[in-house]
């Protein structure tokens, strides 16, 4: 399936578009065999524990967004893992300190498999056996020592789903509990002993996959759908609602009125991301009053087209003042290491769409020398600030970097993207989706042309108590070197402290639905993504 697979590709009997090619040719796969969107997406991500390792392994985490052609709606599965259970475990992270640096001590609850027999069994169509056998057959033919010891693991998954009684969702949830509670929750719990994790097997029992409604903003008539404030979501639907007052068109594309403006507005919505968000299990997260037109007209006129502002400002959406009042914040050396994310859309020929973003983190984890599954370190995405909505606390979700996006049209789906690249990974998925809704560009054009970034925010790879220490880069602007050298330079005479690069901005795919129904997808190839459609015609 891998020989007609490129970086960009249209079909109107379904879509793919991820990281490796062999990934992209796992979720055609199963399309072709009459699977649907949710089929092909977790044959996808098990395909990319292997192919894209480094930037998700099997232990990871996935953010998946799913709209339902049948129902009509969009759902938002959560398969992020929690903190530990265990309070005295917790207060051993407060006295010293979330490692952040790489650590076995950092990985919380595998999410990634767990959300995987989840999808199939609620939204799916097929086995795990099925789902998972293009992961075997890589895993069969690879050359690293932990291959046949996943390989081994996905076998005794499959077996325990064969044995089951009853129904296809029965025997699904038994591959799943014999993971999460069985004889390879035990080993794990071993290994974790002799790593220095925290984890028990109380922690892998009780581990849920969440369903939950997406979070909605309108703008230029479409319905942009993301994941909750447990991601950096938010951040993108913050952003449109202070950008949709604007002619950002009539601007034209990456002129420096337009590169000005979207900057300036993301640094906004990432200093009340880094103020506001967290798991809302456990924290009061304001999104409605984020999300309000006061709050919004208030931020808005923040928002100076002459200068580029170098100050952290969140606002304040209890009382809707407009800033907290300017804090200055200094660079900070970025010394954590980063080992990313992978991607992945999909459309199928009823109409379902998926969107995921599926990552691990690892940072020098290895995999467990029994069941060959790897876990990376996503804890290091809290803090232990007293006081603070994303401070550790038991059984709680990091808030996440990770964030796919649906957009649909009276209640139809007309786009999905995702990205990697931690930080950058909601700007870059707003310069692709403006480059497609303001711009008219098609996907391949839209994932290709020149990208910018900032790195006015925190860090949320840095688990420093002292948050204006994990601060990055005020005022910082990135542009690639396709940007004009006159726009660089009006750029740099606002204020904005500019850089350029050759190399790609962030790692995204992207997938379109036109009005006949056909399905168009693309990756940037710069960034090693990949996409294959299905047409029968």
């Amino acid at each position: 399936m891998t020989d007609h697979i490129g970086w960009q590709a249209s079909g109107s009997d379904g879509a793919v578009a991820a990281g490796a090619a062999e990934s992209v040719g796992a979720g055609m796969d199963v399309l072709a065999d009459g699977g649907n969107a949710v089929d092909a997406a977790v044959a996808t991500i098990l395909a990319l524990a292997v192919t894209d390792y480094g930037l998700f392994a099997i232990g990871g985490e996935i953010p998946l967004m799913l709209y339902e052609a049948r129902s009509r709606r969009t759902r938002v599965l959560s398969g992020v893992g929690r903190a530990p259970l265990d309070p005295k475990a917790i207060e051993d992270f407060y006295a010293t300190g979330i490692p952040d640096q790489g650590s076995y001590r950092a990985m919380p609850v595998p999410g990634a498999l767990h959300l995987c027999f989840t999808a199939l069994a609620s939204f799916g169509t097929v086995s795990f056996e099925r789902a998972v056998g293009p992961t075997l057959r890589l895993l069969d033919a690879g050359e690293c020592d932990w291959h046949p010891r996943l390989a081994e693991t996905l076998d005794r998954l499959v077996e325990a789903e064969q044995s089951a009684p009853g129904s296809r969702e029965a025997k699904l949830l038994a591959a799943r509990t014999r993971f999460n509670e069985g004889d390879i929750a035990r080993e794990l719990v071993r290994w974790y002993r002799d790593v220095g994790s925290p984890l028990t097997i109380e922690d892998l029992a009780s581990h849920v996959t969440t369903v939950e409604e997406p979070l909605s903003v309108y703008y230029r008539g479409l319905t942009v759908q993301k994941c909750g404030p447990w991601t950096q979501g938010p951040v993108l639907c913050q952003t449109l609602r202070l950008l949709e007052d604007y002619d950002l068109a009539a601007m034209e594309h990456l002129s420096a009125d337009y590169i000005h403006l979207v900057t300036e507005a993301m640094k906004l919505a990432y200093a009340d991301r880094d103020r506001y968000y967290a798991d809302p299990e456990f924290a009061g997260v304001p999104l409605p009053r984020l999300l309000c037109d006061e709050y919004t007209d208030a931020r808005r006129r923040l928002i100076d087209m002459t200068r580029a502002s170098w100050e952290r400002r969140p606002g304040d959406p209890y009382t809707m003042r407009a800033s907290l009042g300017d804090q200055s914040a200094g660079r900070n050396e970025v010394r954590t290491p980063i080992s990313d994310t992978t991607t992945c859309v999909i459309a199928d020929r009823w109409g379902n769409v998926v969107a995921a973003t599926p990552s691990c983190n690892l940072c020098g984890n290895e995999p467990d020398p029994r069941t060959g599954v790897t876990q990376g370190n996503r804890l290091r995405s809290m803090n232990t600030t007293p006081g603070h909505p994303n401070r550790l606390e038991p059984g709680k979700r990091p808030r996440v970097t990770l964030t796919p996006t649906l957009i649909t049209r009276e209640g139809r789906p007309v786009a999905a993207i995702s990205v990697a690249g931690g930080d950058l990974q909601d700007q870059t998925t707003l310069n692709v989706m403006l480059n497609h809704l303001e711009f008219g560009m098609t996907p391949a054009e839209a994932v290709t042309v020149p990208r910018f970034c900032t790195d006015h925010m925190e860090n949320s790879f840095d688990s420093n108590p002292d948050r204006s220490r994990a601060f990055k880069a005020p005022g910082s602007l990135q542009v690639n070197d396709g940007v004009n050298a006159s726009v660089s330079e009006e750029l740099t005479g606002r204020g904005h402290d500019l850089t350029t690069t050759e190399d790609f901005i962030a790692m995204p795919v992207m997938l379109v639905i036109g009005d006949e129904g056909v399905a168009h997808v693309a990756g940037d190839p710069a960034a090693g993504r990949h996409a294959g459609a299905l047409d029968g015609a």
